[in-house]
């Protein structure tokens, strides 16, 4: 019986050690899809090699979800998601011959500090989506959130064609995808199973639709907002090697002269309401729902208030603030990190002017999307 936990140590072992001796050269190179390479393929041939000489089952072959420590699974996923985006991306090198280099930064410019600062934020986001219970449509939902603006940025603003751009888009999406798909099971709420609360809402395509569109029209307004007042300025002053800011003096309300814009923002819909909307209305109520309805202000400690005052919601409001910053975190973070590490000429005061805008889009599509599951 004690073999199985022999066995997975072992391989836990042995993987950190090649992830140890091969994440350092690349470090060195600061290079971050070299980083994700050495990290990704040294580690896989090293599982491997010990699951051939202890006798350990094929991986996602034989070997059913559960009968893998979750520790073992998250380490299989990140491996995974690592190689599959640095393989996206060198195929997506090949087929557009270079065109993000054009605008990007060379990639010996990256300091130690940006290429680990970038891959230790995806192993981040991925560990938070792996031990916070989401599945593979929350963190590709999530990907769209957090690298569409970037996506939005070069092919509007940059002259990188949409292809180009969507190309990148959709790799961040499948690398994460993928291995949650593979290593962990859909949640109730996305599997629409039976017995969840609000299962009707769940599957009423009409309320999906509905939800979506509002969604992307949040994300619509706010960016015509940002352009019609500050972005412009930002762009000039902030971002040296930006190509145009026409398509942000001449933007237009629901974005009608800019069709990719449009589609776009209604992908952000679709996004958000997966992110957002879908676990919020399945969320099942708890206990402490119980004793939320039931406090009393009158008998309360001053702790006991002050925790109810700052937390006092029901379990599916309590689901629908914590996606909600969730998305603002990464929608921030990542756009800043993108633009300050990918593009050149850009200031860091002006990539977090830029990355302010998707925040607060992420933040009103969340209470939008908060009130109308309320009704």
């Amino acid at each position: 019986m004690a073999r199985p936990k022999a066995t997975a140590k072992k391989v836990m072992d042995t993987v950190a050690a090649a992830v140890e001796d091969a994440a350092g050269d690349a470090v060195k190179a600061a290079d971050p899809v070299a980083l994700a390479t050495s990290i990704a393929v040294p580690a896989v041939e090293a599982a491997a090699e010990v699951a051939q000489t202890q006798g350990v089952p094929e991986p996602l072959k034989r070997v059913k979800r559960a009968q893998l420590p979750s520790g073992v699974r998250f380490a299989l996923v990140a491996v995974l998601s690592f190689y599959l985006e640095s393989l996206g991306r060198s195929l997506v090198v090949e087929y557009t011959h270079g065109e993000l280099a054009k605008v990007a930064r060379p990639a010996s410019s990256l300091t130690q500090t940006e290429a680990l600062a970038l891959a230790g934020w995806k192993l981040f986001g991925l560990a938070l989506g792996w031990y916070g219970n989401y599945d593979g449509f929350d963190l590709a939902a999530l990907a769209i959130l957090s690298h569409g603006p970037m996506a939005y940025l070069i092919s509007t603003y940059y002259g990188i064609r949409a292809s180009t751009a969507g190309a990148y888009l959709a790799v961040e999406v499948v690398s994460t995808f993928f291995p949650f798909l593979l290593l962990r099971k859909l949640s109730g709420a996305h599997a629409a199973a039976p017995g969840i609360p609000n299962r009707d809402i769940v599957v009423d395509r009409q309320i999906q639709v509905l939800t979506s569109m509002l969604s992307a029209l949040v994300y619509s307004v706010t960016l015509f907002l940002a352009c019609r007042t500050f972005l412009p300025t930002n762009f000039v002053l902030y971002f040296e090697g930006i190509r145009t800011i026409e398509p942000a003096q001449d933007a237009q309300l629901f974005s009608f002269n800019r069709p990719l814009t449009q589609i776009l923002c209604l992908l952000f819909g679709v996004a958000a309401r997966t992110l957002i909307f879908t676990p919020f209305v399945a969320a099942s109520p708890t206990v402490k729902d119980q004793e939320v309805a039931e406090f009393d202000p009158a008998t309360a400690t001053l702790g006991q208030t002050i925790y109810w005052n700052l937390w006092g919601y029901t379990t599916p409001t309590k689901v629908s603030v914590k996606r909600t910053a969730v998305a603002m975190l990464f929608a921030g973070v990542d756009t800043y990190l993108q633009a300050t590490t990918v593009l050149s000429g850009v200031d860091s005061y002006g990539a977090a002017v830029y990355a302010s805008v998707w925040t607060l889009a992420a933040m009103i599509t969340g209470l939008a999307l908060r009130y109308v599951g309320s009704v």
